[in-house]
């Protein structure tokens, strides 16, 4: 599963950014649905949402190391919706990696071609859009206390009687320690004994 959507954020954010830049590089933006979304193609050589531009070959190092990072987290992978946000991370920052690594101006220090634009918000690509929503996904699962391993952190996303062990035994088998005898017939805990049919004869 995190191969199959690594490969779709990869291929749909590589197909994209060859289309923007063989019909949209110096051509005046496209705007559609009133404005609301804006196509243009721009060069950005910072970190997502071009935060950081002038330090491209230290993004391009921190994105290897996402990259290192997350194949290391995914030899514990067993859990489905961990695989879909380990995928979208992965694919996003190949996206942007690659370019970093072989478009102008120079190996490590290439520009990434970002496209969209919406109002009031920095132009991006589909790999930035993979890596958002795929930290969001890890922010959700996280506090649903679901693992990368399938397992899930006692007392979050669950009833939390659930894991109250009183709450799941029957009534007849919980422990009455502590509770006196009422019964009055020299059952246990009453220090009287029983006399057997012999003793009575």
């Amino acid at each position: 599963m995190l191969v199959a959507v690594a490969l779709a954020a990869l291929a749909a954010d590589i197909v994209s950014k060859i289309i923007v830049v063989a019909t949209l590089q110096d051509r005046e933006p496209v705007r559609l649905l009133g404005g609301a979304v804006t196509l243009l193609e721009t060069r950005n050589s910072g970190a997502a949402f071009s935060i950081g531009t002038g330090y491209t070959v230290v993004f391009t190092l921190i994105a290897c190391g996402v990259v290192v990072a997350i194949l290391r987290t995914a030899r514990n992978l067993r859990s489905t919706p961990w695989a879909v946000c380990l995928g979208l991370l992965l694919g996003g920052a190949l996206g942007n990696l690659i370019d970093r690594l072989v478009r102008a101006p120079a190996p490590l220090k290439g520009h990434v071609v970002d496209w969209i634009q919406l109002p009031h918000w920095p132009v991006f690509n589909l790999a930035d859009s993979a890596i958002v929503c795929g930290g969001a996904l890890a922010v959700l699962l996280a506090a649903r206390g679901l693992q990368v391993d399938g397992t899930r952190i006692s007392g979050k996303g669950d009833d939390p009687e659930a894991d109250d062990p009183e709450t799941e035994r029957p009534e007849a088998e919980r422990p009455e320690t502590g509770k006196p005898d009422t019964a009055g017939d020299g059952g246990p805990g009453t220090g009287a004994e029983v006399a057997t049919p012999e003793e009575k004869a």
